[in-house]
């Protein structure tokens, strides 16, 4: 008689192929969620780069309005002019209520 070798002959070889496809679905499983947890790290890691870029370009805006109405302030800048480039700019109802345009 031949030894089982586990190849899918016998009982045993159906034993060890029930353990085989076991181990398959359960590192299957695995990987599945895995990639799952990539991917939701790479939403994540999306998230808080979209948020920091939108952030410092907020800050960039702030800080330019502040250097120009300083510019306004000290005289260096003509207030009309500032006027006209944001009439030209400034489109909203809103925003041009709030700006007196």
């Amino acid at each position: 008689m031949l030894p089982d070798t586990g190849c899918g002959r016998g009982t045993a070889g159906r034993v060890v192929m029930s353990i085989r496809e076991k181990r398959i679905a359960s590192l299957e499983e695995r990987l599945r969620q895995l990639k799952i947890y990539q991917q939701r790290a790479e939403a994540r890691r999306r998230h808080v780069e979209g948020k920091r870029e939108r952030r410092a370009d907020l800050r960039r805006k702030i800080l330019v309005g502040a250097v120009v109405l300083g510019l306004v302030e000290q005289g260096k800048l003509a207030e009309r002019d500032l006027r006209a480039w944001l009439d030209q700019a400034i489109e909203s109802k809103d925003e041009r209520t709030q700006l007196h345009l």
